[in-house]
């Protein structure tokens, strides 16, 4: 009798923890796909944005849906998955869509001369608002659409900047 008193707690026992475990990993999996396919936090740092965000790191809510859909514009700051390390993600403004001439200059430390090029399909044309100190597509061209990974929306650190990107 005690042996059976004892199976069925543990029984008991076993399948509430079952279902504490199934509700975390619930839990997981609705985290993980909301990260990767709604929006996440995004750690910024580096010249490149400057002076939109930091040099020593801004926190960015960036959305994941709307560039599925096209919805990308002039002036948005994306997510892109960098053409030269495909490991890394590199944040840059769009400067021009498919079929847009986009002008600029080679190299602004060094002259004047600037470049014109059309945006094939398919593509954006993507600069950091820092034109001195970002690798962007002046150095590897227009970017594939299918390499933009989201689209910023929201500072939301530090708190005393906190807010959308312009």
């Amino acid at each position: 009798m005690r042996l059976l008193s004892f199976l069925k707690q543990w029984r008991s026992t076993a399948k509430e923890a079952l279902d504490q475990g199934s509700i975390f990993v619930k839990f997981l999996c609705l985290l993980h796909v909301t990260d990767r396919y709604l929006v996440s936090s995004t750690h910024v740092y580096g010249p490149s944005m400057l002076p939109t965000l930091n040099l020593t790191g801004d926190v960015i809510l960036a959305e994941h849906v709307s560039h599925r859909f096209g919805k990308v514009e002039l002036g948005d700051v994306v997510l892109v998955r960098s053409p030269r390390d495909p490991r890394k993600m590199v944040t840059k403004r769009v400067l021009g869509l498919e079929g847009h001439r986009v002008t600029f200059s080679a190299d602004p430390l060094v002259d004047d001369g600037s470049v014109s090029v059309v945006v094939p399909k398919g593509h954006v044309w993507i600069q950091g608002d820092n034109l001195y100190a970002s690798t962007d597509s002046r150095y590897f061209g227009p970017v594939p659409y299918g390499l933009i990974q989201g689209k910023a929306l929201l500072r939301v650190w530090p708190p005393d900047s906190f807010g959308r990107l312009r």
